[in-house]
């Protein structure tokens, strides 16, 4: 009994939720944003509940979107990495503006809405778009490029030509049909998740299993062919997997940004990896998670579009790998070019007092003043380069204020005039370059020498007579 009635109270707490509540005439006037309107422009942010609700996917149409633009960005990525490679990155805009014509047209002649028939007429639009740019690319004087634009121009054109006269018919504005220029995933149903998953497998499982041969044709296509593969028919095959993930895509993003599903994942993941494998698995995630969070945004924020928020948190994974990845990133590049002059300058340094030595025969300090004037370098600049090497233990300053080396300085010194005179042997043997201006140019690429080069030039080091420095004793341009 107690069992029972609390599933009662249960069930009429529910229905009081559900059901609206009619102020009586007695009742305050409802709140301000109780009386919202279809014009009405003006933000509500999600609360917390909204928040935990929607990433738990509690209700069951945010559900159905999330997991199916998910699969979706996960083939797209997939999928996108060996097109990238491949450098077919416009072939996927080619092909999305390409599938229009064939939706208008299977609008046009069957008079119906089924989301399968009109896939099918994109899908056969698609396959026609990318035999018609393999078609022009075989014309000697028409390159790949103003091939996909022709496509991509002319296909589009007469895609908006029918849709003209869809929205002519007594059903055209009962088609939905601009859903797929702009994508409106919101409208997606369980049997449309049920397709996009499907697809997805097929596209995860042909990139699989033609993975060696696709990395073959990405990599080295003569050697391919020389090896005999079917370089065309697989290539053919990789097109046929990005048709199915554009053509799926389609209600998802739309045709207009389709490509960037294709395209952004993988971009993104080439700044974190050099492997294949590594980047193909980073590019599904990447697309995995920008489906996922840009579902869940647009389910807390219904305002904004589906797709484009899905293509935004792509373009927010791509940014923040092109300035935060480990190997690639623009501030790891900045970070090791800062490193660089930090190492030259110090080198420099180092055999600037180690000639200065040489010069004089004896272990010599020198002033400051007189370092700063033969390198031309700012008071900040040598004051910095001298912190760093008094903090190494390299150099000391006297009690006068003048510099010398200490004696591990005066190993790393000797290290590094080493390889500035190898590299002026290398110069003059290999490059013809004059023993009077050998050591300007040694001097600007002393840096980068290798082991192997090294042990190479050591050897001719023993046959030859000390090269004296030029006049720029530190190898400064007059």
């Amino acid at each position: 009994m107690r069992r029972t009635s609390r599933i009662i109270a249960c069930a009429v707490a529910s229905i009081a939720l559900i059901a609206p509540v009619q102020p009586s005439r007695a009742a305050e006037p409802p709140r301000p944003e109780a009386r919202r309107s279809i014009t009405d422009t003006t933000w509500q942010w999600p609360t917390a509940a909204q928040f935990r609700d929607v990433f738990r996917l509690a209700d069951y149409n945010t559900r159905v979107v999330v997991i199916g633009v998910t699969l979706l960005g996960l083939a797209s990525g997939i999928v996108g990495t060996f097109a990238y490679l491949r450098k077919r990155a416009l072939m996927g805009d080619a092909l999305g503006h390409a599938t229009l014509p064939g939706i208008a047209a299977a609008f046009l002649l069957l008079e119906t809405k089924s989301l399968p028939i009109l896939l099918i007429g994109a899908t056969l639009s698609g396959v026609l778009g990318v035999l018609a740019v393999a078609g022009l690319r075989s014309i000697p004087r028409i390159k790949e490029d103003a091939a996909i634009g022709i496509v991509l121009s002319v296909f589009f054109g007469i895609g908006m030509v029918l849709m003209a006269f869809v929205q002519q018919m007594r059903t055209g504005h009962e088609a939905g049909l601009q859903n797929f220029i702009y994508g409106k995933a919101a409208s997606m149903l369980e049997r449309d998740a049920r397709l996009i998953a499907a697809s997805a497998l097929v596209v995860i499982a042909g990139s699989l299993l033609l993975y060696k041969e696709f990395r073959l044709i990405c990599f080295d296509q003569p050697f391919a062919g020389a090896q005999g593969y079917p370089v065309v028919a697989l290539d053919l095959a990789m097109m046929a997997l990005v048709v199915v993930t554009t053509v799926v895509g389609l209600q998802a993003v739309g045709l207009i940004l389709v490509v960037a599903m294709l395209i952004v994942p993988p971009a993104a993941a080439r700044f974190w990896t050099d492997r294949l494998f590594g980047m193909t698995l980073l590019a599904g995630l990447f697309g995995a998670l920008s489906g996922w969070l840009g579902a869940s945004l647009s389910a807390l924020l219904p305002r904004l579009p589906t797709g484009a928020i899905i293509v935004v948190c792509a373009g927010a994974f791509f940014v923040v790998s092109m300035f935060f990845a480990p190997q690639r990133g623009i501030l790891a590049g900045l970070w090791r070019q800062a490193a660089l002059r930090r190492r030259i300058a110090m080198q420099h340094l180092l055999r600037a007092l180690a000639e200065f030595e040489e010069l004089h025969g004896r272990p010599a300090p020198v002033s400051g003043d007189e370092l700063r004037s033969r390198r031309r370098m700012s008071h900040a600049a040598l004051r910095a380069v001298l912190a760093r090497a008094m903090r190494r233990n390299l150099v000391v300053r006297d009690a006068d204020g003048r510099i010398r080396l200490t004696d591990d300085g005066r190993v790393e010194a000797t290290r590094v005039l080493r390889n500035h005179r190898l590299w002026e042997i290398y110069l003059i043997r290999y490059a013809d370059i004059a023993p009077s201006h050998v050591d300007r140019d040694a001097d600007e690429i002393e840096h980068v020498l290798s082991e192997q080069i090294i042990r190479e030039l050591e050897a001719s080091l023993q046959t030859l007579a000390p090269i004296p420095p030029s006049p720029h004793v530190l190898g400064d341009r007059p």
